[in-house]
Parts: structure tokens; C-alpha cells; sequence
């Protein structure tokens, strides 16, 4: 009886492995699964880029209402974003820094343009080009602007 039971232990050890095949169908699947996840993260992520721009300015135009009611006036096109941050030269009752880190720059790597006196209204115009970094544009091309 000894020697049956071995006979069986074999027989169950052979039988009880995962295959070669078997192996790759799952790696396959695998992939497969974090090939179509994985797009869906990358489209997501273009299309969020907009998204956080638009915050961004968002906050520069609350920063900047905050460092108007200090100061009285807004920071000049020469002075710039960056006035959120330092303290420009002959500005009285200054009381920043506005915003608590380094001026960001857009979601596809370029400074924001900043202009007071603005072209729309009283307050100053803040632009980000886009991903194409030219005027216009639609898309995730479409300039994102604090005025709309």
C-alpha cells in the first residue's frame, strides 16, 4: 500500500501545476486590462488640463483681489504675476505673500501671461495659451482666459 500511495502523490503532483499556457493567458489578460485602463487615465488626463488651469487662474484673481484691497491698485503688467509673491519695489502696505507657493506655470509647462491695465474690464487679464501655445485655438488648444 506504501508504494500506491507515491503512485498517487505523482499522479496529484503533475495534475495540481499551472501550465506554461495557462500562465501566459493570464499575463495576457493582464495586460490587456491595464492597456485599456491605462488610455483611459491618459484621456483623463488631457482633459483635465483645462480643469486645472482655469483653478489656477482662478486662485491668481483671488490672490490678486486680496492684493488690490492691501494696496489699492492691481500689480502692472511689468510687475506681474510674481507681485503675489514679493513684494514689488515702491508699493505701499503691501502684506503678502498672497499665495503660499511659487507662481505655477500652466498645465502644459509655460508661464501664465498677465496684463493690468486688461483689455476686459477692470480687472487684469490672465491668459493661458493652451497646448498648442498659440492665441485661439479649440480643444485642449482653446486659450483658457479670467475673464469668461
Amino acid at each position: 500500500m506504501n508504494e500506491e500511495n507515491k503512485q498517487q502523490r505523482r499522479r496529484r503532483k503533475g495534475q495540481s501545476g499551472v501550465t506554461l499556457i495557462e500562465m501566459l493567458v493570464v499575463v495576457v489578460i493582464i495586460g490587456l486590462i491595464v492597456g485599456i485602463v491605462g488610455m483611459n487615465v491618459i484621456k483623463q488626463g488631457n482633459s483635465a488640463k483645462p480643469k486645472i488651469a482655469k483653478a489656477q487662474i482662478e486662485s491668481f484673481v483671488t490672490a490678486l483681489g486680496l492684493y488690490k484691497l492691501h494696496t489699492g491698485t492691481y500689480p502692472t503688467t511689468e510687475e506681474g504675476l510674481s507681485a503675489l509673491r514679493a513684494k514689488p519695489e515702491g508699493v505701499a502696505n503691501w502684506d503678502g505673500p498672497y499665495i503660499p507657493k511659487e507662481i505655477p506655470l500652466d498645465p502644459w509647462g509655460q508661464p501664465y501671461l498677465y496684463k493690468y491695465p486688461g483689455e476686459h474690464g477692470d480687472e487684469p487679464d490672465i491668459v493661458s495659451l493652451g497646448e498648442d501655445r498659440q492665441p485661439g485655438g479649440e480643444g485642449n488648444s482653446a486659450d483658457i482666459v479670467s475673464w469668461k
